[in-house]
């Protein structure tokens, strides 16, 4: 019995996660002239691919503005690419260093390691506001202003908490291993490239994917520091959509289908490597 409930429990718990996402695509695969007169069941009754077509730019104005949109031309496609190679770099460079100053912290011995480890603890408690305008400032006055460089500078370098984890877990790690490469005649540098990191895929991974989906729905700094058009992300790109919607109403199956193609990258992600991510929480360090 006690079974059966934890079963009724979960598929509720899967139902209520999943039915926004279903009925944000049941509305983008809805005609604009159907939106408030098809909403009971719940897939539409007569589903169409114009909306999807028209944020992709495949419609002429006037097919756009017969399927319920503004006729705004919307560069989905350079968004979306925008928005990869930002996820791109934040996660790639920050895992790496954070790697870098997880395994300091975990293995070197160097004056005042414990305060500046204890500094860094202590920005988790920082809410990330408060450091808004202080980065948006520095990013001014680099000369940084609507460009990728300057939207990935405050977060590409590392997050405490990537340095907490990635250090909880090397210190997890056997030192015999390492001593064994000390033998071999490997030194700090060479035992954290070629025993630690193969050793902390899983960790690595975890913390490459999380940093990911945090980048992806990332809205209020790309919107202060990527102004322009050519540095747009998608999530700007979807508030700058709804924006451009006509007057008497929002564009909703037009912001609905883009708001599904912008989730997909990241949910495709999840799909393959979701696996790999819950292994790793384990903390076992294997492959």
């Amino acid at each position: 019995m006690k079974k059966i409930l934890a079963w009724a429990v979960m598929a509720v718990v899967v139902v209520l996660t999943i039915f926004p996402f279903w009925w944000m695509v049941r509305t983008a695969l809805t005609p604009a002239a159907d939106l408030y007169t098809d909403n009971f069941g719940l897939l539409p009754h007569d589903p169409t691919l114009i909306n999807f077509a028209r944020i992709l730019g495949l419609t002429t104005e006037a097919e756009a503005r017969a399927a319920g949109g503004s006729g705004a031309r919307v560069d989905f496609a350079r968004y979306l690419v925008n928005s990869i190679v930002y996820c791109v770099l934040i996660a790639g460079f920050q895992t790496l260093f954070c790697a870098m100053a997880g395994y300091a912290f975990a293995r070197l011995r160097f004056p005042g390691r414990n305060l500046v480890f204890g500094i860094l603890i202590a920005a988790l408690m920082v809410p990330p506001i408060f450091t808004l305008l202080p980065n948006f400032v520095l990013v001014k006055e680099l000369g940084l202003m609507n460009t990728m460089a300057g939207m990935v500078a405050p977060t590409v370098l590392m997050t405490p908490f990537a340095v907490f984890f990635l250090r909880q877990f090397f210190l997890s790690l056997p030192r015999e291993v390492e001593e064994a490469a000390i033998l071999d005649g490997n030194g700090p540098w060479g035992i954290f490239w070629r025993v630690a990191l193969p050793m902390s895929r899983g960790p690595l991974i975890t913390i490459g994917l999380t940093t990911i989906v945090w980048a992806w729905k990332d809205y209020l700094w790309p919107l202060l520091v990527g102004r322009g058009e050519e540095n747009r992300l998608v999530t700007v790109a979807l508030g700058v959509f709804l924006q451009q919607s006509p007057n008497t109403a929002p564009d909703w199956t037009g912001l609905m289908a883009a708001s599904t193609l912008s989730v997909l990258p990241v949910l495709i992600l999840l799909l393959l490597m979701g696996r790999r991510l819950v292994q790793s929480l384990n903390f076992t360090g294997n492959k």
